[in-house]
């Protein structure tokens, strides 16, 4: 699975830079550094959701686990998947510090 998002990351980034190299061997102006931007922003929202979904499902399922063994757990194992949902924030973050400046 790991192996499969990076080479959509990687053919996405050589698809747009392809593109670019198009644009400016045909006498059109490069993409500017605005649409680099929107890019870097939804690059690094997704990424964070993609890393957070799979922490996300890995502890989720072994949370359930735990706690049909025991349901005293339940307190323990759900800051753990707030810690894991929190990594889609901080992309979130970083997409909208990356929009403003």
């Amino acid at each position: 699975m790991k192996k499969r998002i990076f080479v959509v990351i990687l053919f996405l980034a050589a698809l747009g830079l392809a593109a670019g190299a198009q644009a400016t061997a045909q006498g059109q102006a490069a993409p500017s550094s605005v649409a680099w931007k929107y890019i870097s922003a939804a690059l690094a929202v997704g990424m964070a959701c993609l890393g957070g979904g799979m922490a996300v499902g890995k502890l989720g399922a072994a949370a359930m686990g735990a706690i049909a063994e025991d349901a005293s757990l339940a307190g323990k194992a759900i800051p753990y998947l707030g810690l894991a949902e929190g990594i889609c924030l901080w992309g979130f973050l970083v997409a909208l510090l990356i929009l403003m400046l």
